[in-house]
């Protein structure tokens, strides 16, 4: 998801494009010595480069001045939070109880004057810092701290608790500001506590806003120390009060301060709960931190073996970082949300407990419906499961399926169905088993109905005009309960609607229920609609156009429509979003004139000519490269979700060496560097685009199951499930710096021309052998009618 923010969010530092040699990649071995957490954390990829477990509650990153956290280019720390998303759009992004080692005395008239609020704010007592000996890996963050005489801080990361370890250069007394009146930069904090409990603990609370405009949400913590402190006191939005065991209150400065005598060293554990009080503390009490360094080792135990899930030989060191860094991103989230004793909090605003499972929260599912969540059902699949279990969780406790779920609340962000595709992909790989037929019955629900006016969840609000005339209508002034409704997007809308139950009706069809899998079905082609076959742009007649409520054709008050216009379409134009329609393959190849026509036309969508003369500079100057560069546009944009699927219609129109091309080409957007994300990486669905096209497979149609192939990065990928079987891909001579195509394929031991594999064929455990080749010539694997697989929705 992105959201379209103010100008001078564009207006950024370029940035550097070279990555100190303490962060490089190492040419091979241990997988998470390749990880560069700094990859992402500039240009609006928005990652951060602080420690986190897989999947965990509580993540420790600096923060700087940007909205996600920290920019790569920023000069100045704020503190280290101890809450963050992983590559989101939105402004409200965390840093919720920011620490700060600083020196200095604290009191009235002091280095830190308690007489004047503003030297408790953030901005004003920052440190800068250098990114000599900068660390960013896995499960570990370190960087020096060039004020207060120099500190060097170190962040680790259970699932539920972080820990810091600050070793102070200056002799003498030294101080931790602990500040829960301040978070991430935009994000507010509407009301905060703390409290001093003793003198190695305190405690308290965050109230923020959750993502996207969202609804204020509490956050508990309490954090301990390794060694009493000797002065305490507390500062309020009046100033600072030595002594002051606890400050409460609304928006405004609010925080600790804590004095440890003869500075040296200093380690701090916090633990987070959003259920209570007690829960921080049963969260912080069962990660048993014995040490900093035992939590840094098992911290980076975990990761090396979610890393070690994919072996790779071949390639670049920096192939290898970009690779592993992908993987890494991609297994950030969701968010483990249940307290250690399994409670959590509902979005019937109760306390429940998971029992024998994890719940999980903060799901951007427009984004990773698309590629995270079938790289997590494929890797995972018992988080797959759970996950799942979580989604219907929500729907039981909230009435309704999320599409945006952040802090037990739907933030209403995004527009479409994307928990349609989300759900039924996860039925697809295993993950539902037990409780397929309630899956569908809340499909089934969020597919024919809306919510009533008093449910927070908005779910298909263009589903009057949907069910009835086959197209969401486009109106922009559309009430909505959150960030985004569908009628405000309403051509879009139709378009991904269309899709879910596309998706939907393969889960009928095999659940036996025949009428709703025809009827489904036919929803799924739906899409035909809003087939304008007049319109015309760049040389190409046809494309998709809004219609407003009634049947008429949108037309703008004061010019002609134009396909490259943002009218009716979410974060795109209609020339990026003609290619969701991979459900239909035969209807839309039809529709754009045939086979040929349908070829010219993705051949001008990437410019494909120019792709092949020199890719690195033909997709900086012909794709769309801004990060927020949405609309008024008619060419790929790598940047955002719309089209991520589109190289491959390439292949699933006949022509996989030209998906391969465009491929290839995108994979100079992502290197190793902290621009080296291209726009968000949005919970990680950019990231597991790269990962599931660098193996070679992607899963290009939602329900299916099928992975439509092009040529791999590395000469050779093991993907070890959790089953115990292995899936080899195997490319002799790849090589990611020259455009190569596929000239044969064995599945096994047999010579396969089709241009997909099936889950099913995977998790059993395969082997897929490719030849490889630089003449396109000669690459005429899988170009007949019969490789490619069938549309599930073609009629």
């Amino acid at each position: 998801m992105r959201r379209k923010v103010l100008a001078s969010a564009l207006t950024l530092a370029a940035a550097a494009t070279v990555v100190s040699p303490t962060v490089a990649a190492a040419a091979g071995g241990d997988a998470l010595d390749a990880v560069n957490t700094f990859i992402g954390t500039q240009d609006e990829g928005n990652t951060f480069p602080g420690a986190s477990a897989p999947f965990g509650m509580t993540q420790v990153s600096p923060i700087t001045s940007h909205y996600a956290g920290y920019r790569y280019t920023d000069t100045a720390i704020r503190g280290f939070g101890h809450f963050f998303l992983s590559g989101a759009g939105c402004w409200e992004q965390g840093g919720l109880v920011s620490t700060l080692p600083t020196t200095g005395e604290v009191g009235p008239g002091k280095a830190f004057d308690t007489r004047a609020a503003v030297t408790f704010d953030q901005k004003q007592y920052a440190s800068p810092f250098t990114h000599d000996g900068e660390v960013g890996k896995p499960g570990y963050y370190k960087v020096r701290l060039t004020g207060y005489g120099g500190v060097d801080v170190e962040t680790t990361a259970a699932t539920r608790a972080g820990a810091e370890r600050y070793t102070f250069t200056k002799p003498g007394d030294a101080n931790v500001f602990v500040n829960v009146g301040q978070a991430n930069d935009k994000e507010p904090v509407t009301g905060s506590s703390i409290r001093v409990v003793d003198d190695r603990t305190v405690e308290g609370t965050v109230e923020s806003q959750a993502f996207c405009g969202g609804k204020a949400y509490t956050t508990y913590f309490t954090t301990k120390f390794d060694k009493p402190f000797k002065a305490f006191g507390t500062w309020s939005p009046t100033g600072g009060t030595p002594g002051s065991r606890s400050s409460e209150g609304g928006a405004g400065l609010r925080g600790a301060w804590l004095t440890f005598g003869g500075g040296g060293q200093v380690t701090a554990t916090t633990a987070i709960s959003q259920v209570d009080a007690q829960g921080a503390r049963v969260n912080l009490a069962s990660e048993h931190i014995r040490s900093f360094d035992s939590a840094k080792a098992d911290a980076q135990r975990s990761w090396r073996r979610e890393l070690s899930s994919v072996d790779i030989k071949g390639g670049t060191p920096d192939d290898r970082t970009v690779f592993y860094t992908s993987l890494y991103h991609a297994l950030l989230q969701p968010l483990t949300a249940n307290d250690a004793d399994g409670r959590y909090y509902g979005f019937d605003k109760k306390i429940h407990r998971a029992v024998g499972w994890t719940y999980y929260d903060f799901f951007s599912l427009w984004d990773t419906y698309r590629t995270q969540n079938q790289l997590l059902a494929l890797l995972r699949p018992g988080r797959a499961r759970d996950i799942a279990k979580s989604i219907l969780a929500i729907h039981d406790q909230g009435g309704w399926l999320p599409r945006w779920a952040y802090a037990s609340q739907e933030t209403n962000t995004m527009t479409g169905d994307p928990v349609t595709p989300f759900l039924v992909d996860l039925w697809r790989f295993g993950a539902l088993s037990g409780n397929e037929l309630r899956a569908y019955d809340a499909l089934l629900q969020n597919s024919r109905e809306i919510p009533p006016a008093s449910s927070p969840f908005q779910g298909r609000s263009g589903n009057a005009s949907y069910q009835q005339d086959g197209f969401v209508q486009y109106d922009p002034d559309f009430p909505k309960k959150g960030q985004d409704t569908d009628p405000n997007h309403g051509a879009s809308a139709t378009l991904e609607y269309a899709l879910g139950d596309c998706s939907l009706s393969v889960m009928a069809a095999a659940l036996g229920k025949k009428d709703d899998a025809a009827a489904l079905a036919a929803k799924g082609r739906t899409y035909r609609t809003l087939w304008d076959s007049t319109q015309a742009d760049r040389g190409f007649t046809g494309f998709f156009r809004p219609k407003v409520h009634g049947g008429a054709w949108f037309s703008p008050a004061d010019k002609p429509y134009s396909p490259q216009s943002q009218d009716g379409f979410h974060e795109g134009t209609a020339w990026q979003y003609q290619w969701l329609v991979q459900q239909d393959v035969p209807g839309l190849v039809q529709r754009m004139g045939g086979p040929a026509a349908t070829g010219k036309r993705l051949d001008d969508f990437f410019a494909y000519d120019e792709l092949v003369k020199d890719p690195a500079k033909a997709v900086r100057e012909n794709w769309v490269v801004g990060p927020y560069d949405y609309y008024d546009q008619f060419r790929y944009n790598p940047n955002n979700e719309p089209d991520l699927h589109s190289p491959w219609m390439y292949a699933l129109t006949g022509q996989p060496a030209k998906t391969s091309t465009v491929v290839r080409s995108a994979h100079t957007l992502f290197t190793n560097a902290p621009n080296g994300v291209t726009g968000n990486d949005d919970l990680g669905t950019m990231s597991a685009w790269y990962v599931f096209s660098a193996l070679g497979l992607y899963p290009a149609v939602p329900g299916t199951g099928n992975f439509v192939l092009n040529t791999p990065r590395f000469a050779k990928s093991v993907v070890h499930l959790e089953n115990g079987k292995d899936i080899r891909i195997q490319a002799p001579g790849a090589d990611g710096a020259k455009l190569q195509y596929v000239s044969g394929l064995k599945v096994g031991s047999k010579a396969s021309d089709r241009v997909y594999v099936g889950f099913d064929q995977l998790k059993r455990g395969a082997t897929l052998d490719f030849t490889l080749t630089t003449d396109a010539a000669k690459a005429t694997w899988a170009t007949s009618p019969s490789s490619a697989p069938p549309s599930p929705c073609a009629g």
